[in-house]
């Protein structure tokens, strides 16, 4: 079963997007608040795939995206980033984003998302 990460500094967003996964089947979800904790558990354990918020304190998704794309160990894990603004949408794609999904999340994208990328 596929490992998903799920980062977004609103605990709200994280839920929702954790009942839609469980919903989706994908039971094994875990949850970071900024991108500095992501980046923590992406070094310490394994991640199929990451939900990324763009904007939150400590590291924005952007930023952590930057940093996962240049590592050769990370840089094949999709990312998807979630955001409620698509003006950093050509920017996250030419990072290496593998999809760029606008808040408030749609259970058929997000699936389609998975369908993609797992």
């Amino acid at each position: 079963m596929a490992r998903i990460l799920v980062v977004d500094d609103d605990m709200i967003n994280r839920k929702l997007l954790n009942v839609l996964l469980k919903k989706s089947g994908y039971t094994d979800v875990i949850e970071a608040e900024n991108g500095k904790e992501a980046l923590a558990i992406i070094q310490a354990e394994p991640i199929d795939m990451i939900l990324l918020d763009i904007i939150m304190p400590e590291m924005n998704g952007i930023d952590l995206l930057k940093i996962l794309k240049k590592d050769e160990k990370f840089k094949n894990i999709p990312v998807a980033i979630l955001t409620t603004d698509d003006s950093k949408k050509t920017e996250a794609l030419n990072i290496g984003a593998c999809a760029v999904l606008i808040k408030p999340i749609k259970e058929p994208d997000l699936n389609a998302l998975l369908a993609a990328n797992l």
